[in-house]
């Protein structure tokens, strides 16, 4: 990866970026925001959250996304059941009597962790550090992960019964909430003609592991102007209640806002849309295209939202609009 300038690396990654999607699209039908936010979080170097009910084919989507990138894929399905050692791996005892440690299916570049919240919060625990530090310790030993590392964690959003909803503190380490909605009619038609016949698409990978932590590091150099860097921080103190900057709407409706850390991925999210758009510095309109996936998770509505029956994009619109 020899480019004469960041700048034309920049353009380079619009082309990667264009063949990436064209090449998802070949077994992913519609579902194109959601594509475009996972590639975004994965340049981005951040984990995402993907909410949806069973059957909308999340394990083909982002088997299929893993294949493009050439990257290792796993999928790792929680269960009340599921121990820590299930995932980081655990120490066996080798023919030589010598304890081996034997790597979990954590030691990979992209896991599908589906339906994260039907396991205890012990086990849940032992995959957060993992996305946090990179790493995992086992035995006293610390074993350093394959870069890059990728979680993609589901939730289904009915059924409620037997889980444990991962608090405030640890939904904040996923840079994106990605909500997978039901097909439309016309590409259900397409999905249906797609999968009943038979034929296989071959996935043809489109980048190199090396590639992509290249293009993960000259995100974070993508210059950002002050002005914009205070259009995100404001978005994101809009979104706290009783505070000097909050919103009118954030007052009636939200209990918690958000961190700092959703300023830190707005920027970052917003680097990542303007230079996969082939733009060399991000504005207001590239952090504004974000603000939803960061902002969905970090925000906790109060009772009179839920009787209300106001959704939380609705209430993230309303603080774009009113930003000035």
């Amino acid at each position: 990866m020899q480019y004469s300038s960041d700048k034309e690396a920049v353009d380079a990654l619009g082309g990667f970026h264009k063949k990436l999607v064209d090449e998802i699209h070949k077994v992913i039908v519609g579902q194109d925001k959601v594509v475009e936010d996972i590639v975004l979080s994965i340049f981005s170097g951040g984990h995402t959250l993907l909410i949806g009910v069973p059957g909308l084919a999340k394990t083909l989507l982002v088997n299929t996304i893993a294949k493009a990138l050439g990257l290792e894929f796993r999928r790792i399905q929680f269960t009340p059941d599921l121990m820590p050692s299930d995932i980081i791996g655990t120490e066996i005892l080798d023919e030589n009597r010598q304890f081996r440690f034997l790597k979990g299916p954590v030691f990979t570049n992209i896991i599908l962790a589906d339906e994260i919240n039907r396991t205890p919060p012990k086990t849940q625990s032992a995959l957060l550090e993992a996305m946090q530090e990179k790493a995992v310790t086992a035995a006293g030993t610390n074993y350093k992960l394959d870069e890059p590392f990728y979680v993609l964690a589901t939730q289904n959003p009915i059924e409620q019964e037997g889980t444990y909803p991962l608090p405030e503190a640890q939904l904040d380490r996923f840079m994106f909430n990605i909500n997978l909605d039901y097909p439309s009619f016309d590409e259900e038609v397409e999905i249906v003609k797609q999968t009943t016949t038979g034929l296989n698409v071959d996935i043809d990978k489109v980048i190199s592991k090396e590639e992509i932590m290249f293009f993960q590091q000259l995100i974070k150099k993508v210059p950002v102007n002050d002005a914009v860097v205070k259009h995100a921080v404001g978005l994101t103190a809009q979104t706290r209640p009783n505070s000097e900057a909050a919103n009118k709407i954030t007052n009636e409706y939200i209990t918690w806002g958000a961190g700092p850390r959703a300023s830190q991925y707005l920027i970052l999210g917003a680097k990542a849309h303007a230079a996969l758009n082939g733009k060399y510095s991000p504005d207001r309109e590239d952090v504004n295209a974000v603000a939803k996936p960061v902002f969905r998770h970090r925000l906790v509505k109060n009772f009179k939202a839920e009787a209300e029956q106001i959704k939380i994009d609705d209430i993230i619109d309303e603080l774009i609009k009113s930003q000035k």
